[in-house]
């Protein structure tokens, strides 16, 4: 690897940046689901423990570059001490005078959070100036924030050039486990994807083919592949105007040695509701007054059987509407395989993406996948192989 540690530096007396994401749910003031502040624990209690000074720069929704009362991070410090089990300390700026005032004034065993960076309109422009006003508050910079990383900003990419640099706990376990997934896998290697849209996911799609031994393509993806092989999905979410393309992918993949596995029955319904009227039809054997909305048990089995002869499995989006049940079906039990070989030792697992790691949650599957990200934009960027700038920013 070619970025540091905070292992590799020495943070005795130091004052360490550390670019944090604590975009989390907030209601009435108070955190709902603090799930991104428990995954920067370790960052923040390995720098105080060796004698570093954490200073927090983090990004709170969009405020477009102005003062939005509503957007500050102070209403976090709470949730923020209570995770530390430290003094949360909080500054009105995240560079000028009240941010270097509370720099100077922050002791040993305090954590100090920085207001909003997105309150400074050059925050989002990897802007110069103040890129060195933050790095003039600081000894080090400690980059925590993958699921930020795929964003050239002041203080996710800038600073990484401004001051020595290394990643956070979270963004080395991140880091580590993507690689182990796709940059230097066990093989076979097979991928699940799944979603609305073919549209959304061509450069995810049209990368993996050329990487993983099997993909398992489920959701509305799915109809879009069986309709350009010349198969009625009836009503069901597809993208007609996209045949073409899923066809040249399979092209691509049989080409590349990728094996794409598509429903063999779907669970077919006349309304898109919750314990709606349902029947499992072979894949080709939709009605023309339903819709296809989740996969069947055959195409589950099938599934299965890829999982057990694989060693390393990316998975990004569900197999059907898992929002709905009983349509949540296929995806719960195909997590759940994933899940036992995992923890059998057999499978490494690595997911990501909003709605996947909302459908492993719900399945209880979650807990037994070796990694799963909390990143969204930034681990579909990564499965599409592209550079992301506050990675590529720490091993420069």
């Amino acid at each position: 690897m070619a970025w540091k540690t905070l292992d590799q530096m020495d943070l005795a007396n130091k004052t360490v940046l550390t670019r944090v994401d604590i975009n989390v749910p907030v209601a009435d003031g108070v955190v709902t689901d603090d799930t991104r502040i428990q995954r920067i624990v370790p960052t923040v209690r390995d720098i105080l423990a060796a004698g570093g000074k954490p200073v927090l720069l983090a990004h709170f929704g969009r405020p477009g570059g102005e003062r939005v009362a509503d957007l500050s991070l102070q209403q976090l410090a709470p949730a923020l001490e209570a995770a530390f089990d430290a003094p949360v300390v909080f500054a009105a700026d995240c560079v000028g005078a009240a941010a270097q005032a509370a720099v100077d004034a922050l002791n040993p065993g305090q954590v100090l959070l920085l207001e909003n960076t997105r309150f400074h309109k050059g925050e989002t422009k990897n802007d110069t100036d103040l890129t060195a006003q933050m790095a003039a508050l600081g000894d080090i910079y400690c980059n925590d924030a993958f699921s930020a990383a795929h964003r050239a900003h002041s203080s996710t990419c800038g600073l990484a050039h401004a001051l020595p640099s290394c990643a956070g706990r979270l963004m080395q376990a991140e880091l580590s486990a993507l690689e182990g997934a796709l940059g230097n896998p066990q093989r076979p290697v097979t991928a699940v994807v799944g979603g609305a849209k073919v549209s959304t996911k061509l450069e995810l799609l049209g990368n993996l083919v050329a990487k993983v031994d099997n993909l398992v393509i489920g959701g509305g993806m799915a109809n879009t592949f069986l309709a350009a092989q010349g198969i009625d999905v009836g009503k069901s979410l597809a993208e007609h105007d996209m045949t073409d393309t899923a066809s040249e992918i399979m092209t691509k993949a049989a080409s590349a040695g990728c094996t794409i596995v598509l429903p063999s029955d779907v669970v077919v319904a006349r309304e898109f509701a919750a314990n709606a009227a349902n029947e499992t039809v072979a894949a080709d054997a939709c009605p023309t007054d339903a819709m296809i909305l989740d996969a069947g048990p055959a195409s589950v089995a099938a599934v299965a059987a890829v999982f057990e002869n694989s060693k390393t499995l990316i998975w990004n989006g569900p197999l059907g509407a898992f929002e709905i049940e009983p349509f949540n079906a296929a995806t719960d039990a195909a997590a759940l395989q994933a899940a036992v070989l995992t923890k059998a030792g057999g499978l490494i697992s690595v997911a990501g993406g909003g709605d996947t790691v909302a459908a492993l949650n719900a399945s209880g599957a979650a807990a037994d996948f070796s990694y799963i990200s909390t990143a969204g934009g930034a681990f579909l960027e990564w499965m599409e192989g592209k550079e992301l700038p506050g990675v590529a920013a720490l091993s420069s």
